[in-house]
């Protein structure tokens, strides 16, 4: 049984943990509300512009000209992970769930015979992903969000991945992040970026019904506002992923240390507990030890 000392110090111990972990859910709660904020604002630009490229892709995807970000390189060899993970711990699952899905897509790839490389943006995925796959991390980029996560940040990682593609690097891209949900709640995704997706084609029409919507002529053509906006849509993704795992790391890291600093609490509870059962013990012992020696006598 441990003694009144050891007690006292664990107790101490848990209690200055318990401080530090609530103070951490404090401030993630302060700066979750500003970057759910930011990632809702960014949803309905990136929606709509995805939508409208979407559009536009559907009219010139097979057109000869048609621009490489759409068209892709004709193949399927080569393909770039972007993962994007946070720069510190203590969130709970919200690294694990990314690098999950990631070194599960990577083994997937390796065992079709396709050539995996790695883009690690977060310090934990560069520590995770370097244990098994440190051959195939061609670049990594930390601190992002220092002093605050801003579009230029992700306009570089965009420029790094276009400059990649030009050099005939990879064929396919894909990012991997958590979509905010709620704070209890968030989605891992993987999303493709290069070759830009074309969505499927809408349902058909039934035999007498009117087709309703707009009609639109673009100027210039559509391959030429195709080749602009692209690469502008590429840095648009990349910010908005970011912008989702910002708030799904505050998100996670709120919810994290508000189940410590309850877990710490019942530690607390159980551990005074023993502690005040221990001290009974000994002054109940230390009364028989005084009594036995004065009936001695």
């Amino acid at each position: 049984m441990a003694n009144l000392k050891d007690l006292r110090n664990r107790i101490g111990s848990v209690k200055s943990t318990q401080k530090i972990t609530s103070a951490m859910k404090m401030v993630a709660a302060a700066k979750l509300r500003r970057a759910q904020e930011e990632a809702e604002a960014a949803r309905p630009y990136a929606e709509r512009m995805d939508r409208m490229l979407g559009g536009l892709a559907q009219s010139v995807g097979n057109l000869p000209g048609a621009p490489k970000l759409l068209t892709g390189t004709g193949r399927d060899d080569v393909h770039l992970l972007l993962v994007a993970t946070a720069d510190r711990g203590l969130c709970g699952n919200f690294n694990s769930s990314i690098l999950r899905a990631a070194r599960r897509k990577t083994l997937d790839l390796i065992e079709n015979g396709k050539t995996v490389n790695i883009f690690c943006v977060g310090r934990k995925s560069s520590d995770f992903l370097r244990r098994e796959f440190e051959t195939l991390i061609v670049e990594r980029v930390t601190g992002i969000d220092r002093p605050r996560l801003e579009y230029a940040a992700a306009g570089r990682i965009a420029a790094q991945v276009l400059e990649m593609y030009d050099a005939g690097e990879f064929d396919v891209c894909t990012v991997f992040f958590n979509r905010f949900k709620s704070a209890l709640t968030q989605i891992t995704t993987a999303q493709q970026l290069i070759p830009f997706p074309i969505p499927e084609e809408a349902e058909t029409i039934e035999p007498g019904a009117e087709a309703v919507g707009a009609v639109y002529e673009y100027e210039p053509s559509e391959s030429e506002i195709l080749a602009d906006l692209l690469p502008r849509n590429l840095g648009m993704q990349i910010f908005r992923a970011l912008l989702e795992n910002q708030a799904s790391e505050h998100g996670s890291r709120m919810t994290a240390m508000d189940s410590a600093t309850r877990n710490a609490g019942e530690m607390i509870d159980g551990l005074t507990l023993v502690y005040n059962r221990t001290r009974q013990a000994v002054i109940t012992k230390e009364l028989i030890e005084i009594v036995s020696g004065a009936e001695a006598l």
